[in-house]
């Protein structure tokens, strides 16, 4: 597994527009009337992301409460990688009591809207659609022997519920690099 650091672009950055379909075929766009919009782009396999897949049903909880809408978004190529296949999406998503959408971003143009990186690579918009949060999920990672609790997240939800300014010190995420196409 190839440590990969997410590109960290600038806060205040606007979310692109996107519309994309989750892995059972039902189409998700970004709504207006959010208090905000988590993205993390994840996949199934990325040991980076079985680290932190029992903390997202609570990320999505903490953003249920603070009127953030949450998706997740894979765009790794299935090809090469069919464990992230949008079947096992859907496997995997049960297996972690995922309900928040979880995106299939087919043609990868999503992700390199975002300059997304690696999974998970976590980006958080504020009610105006402008990047408030971009970095890592915690300091955890899958081979340090401790679990995962999302604090870094979670706090930078907690300001964005609260109307506090942008956490100051926002680190890079780490996680495997998203497996483009050819």
């Amino acid at each position: 597994m190839a440590e990969t650091p997410s590109t960290m672009i600038n806060l205040g950055t606007p979310i692109p527009a996107f519309t994309l379909n989750d892995c059972h075929g039902n189409e998700w766009t970004k709504s207006s009337d959010a208090g905000g919009t988590l993205v993390i782009f994840m996949c199934n396999h990325c040991p980076f992301v079985v680290h932190i897949a029992n903390v997202l049903p609570c990320i999505h909880e903490a953003c249920t409460e603070a009127g953030i809408q949450m998706v997740g978004i894979n765009s790794n190529d299935i090809e090469n990688y069919p464990a992230d296949s949008p079947e096992n999406m859907i496997k995997t998503a049960e297996e972690n009591n995922w309900t928040f959408p979880y995106l299939f971003d087919a043609d990868q143009s999503v992700a390199k809207a975002f300059d997304a990186a690696c999974t998970p690579d976590v980006f958080l918009y504020d009610h105006s659609g402008n990047l408030f949060y971009r970095g890592q999920f915690d300091e955890t990672r899958p081979s340090c022997g401790t679990e995962s609790d999302g604090k870094d997240l979670l706090e930078a939800i907690k300001f964005l519920k609260s109307g506090y300014p942008a956490p100051e010190h926002q680190k890079p995420a780490i996680g495997c690099n998203i497996k483009w196409k050819p």
